[in-house]
């Protein structure tokens, strides 16, 4: 347990030069209080190391006490964090290719361990976050990534909570933010809508033609039961 790592695992070197650093605050008190405290904001937790080894759990937020040339600490930012994934060239599934990119919200839960963990959290939740994209897209089909993005970004999520676990870090949310088709797909797409406005068009003609010529053979019929109607008729018009 990262936790557990007290003074007393720092062996006789540690202690010899620990010893020497006291010495060296008493000496030059109080002037040594300058570089010895330590202030984090409400939304900083700092990660101490005494001799490279980890020094507690996180400090603060406030006020803490570092010893010069022994002790080393990390701040780590706890607020929500937000980037852009780049544009991701997808092969979709239906073999169409397309651009895509997405919003990531995340945030540190464990300050400990997105240090001692990962190199660089928040880079790898990013490169992490574009493979993810791809990954997630290249089992859709178009149709599927234009209209069912909120499915999309629950799977993008769960999948980045799946991987980030590990480094301390929380995905909170994930958007898919815009796709972009080839300009050639964009035309046959338009050609295609058209071509069925068209249709749809000339089938509607088509249903009227039909209601207007069954009304004018109903009045045929009232006509011929009355020839003073067709008269009447015929001076009206």
């Amino acid at each position: 347990n990262l936790d557990s790592h007290e003074d007393y695992n720092l062996g006789i070197c540690g202690y010899i030069l620990l010893a020497l650093s006291y010495a060296l605050i008493c000496l030059t008190f109080p002037f040594s209080l300058t570089v010895c405290l330590k202030v984090v904001q409400e939304y900083e937790r700092a990660v101490m190391f005494r001799l490279g080894r980890i020094l507690g759990g996180a400090k603060g937020p406030g006020l803490f006490i570092i010893i010069p040339c022994v002790d080393a600490y990390t701040k780590v930012d706890l607020r929500t964090v937000t980037f852009d994934v780049p544009p991701q060239e997808i092969l979709t599934k239906d073999s169409v290719t397309v651009a895509v990119d997405a919003v990531v919200y995340f945030r540190v839960f464990d300050p400990v361990i997105s240090i001692t963990n990962v190199e660089d959290a928040p880079k790898s939740t990013q490169l992490l976050a574009a493979t993810s994209l791809r990954n997630v897209l290249g089992t859709k089909s178009l149709q599927e990534i234009l209209s069912d993005r909120e499915s999309i970004a629950q799977t993008m999520q769960a999948a980045l909570d799946e991987g980030t676990e590990g480094w301390g870090v929380r995905v909170e949310r994930v958007e898919v933010k815009d796709v972009r088709l080839p300009v050639q797909l964009q035309r046959a797409m338009a050609a295609e809508a058209e071509a069925a406005r068209e249709a749809r068009a000339k089938v509607i003609a088509a249903e009227g033609e039909q209601k207007a010529a069954r009304a004018l053979k109903d009045a045929a019929d009232v006509i011929m039961q009355s020839p003073t109607a067709l008269q009447l008729r015929y001076l009206q018009t």
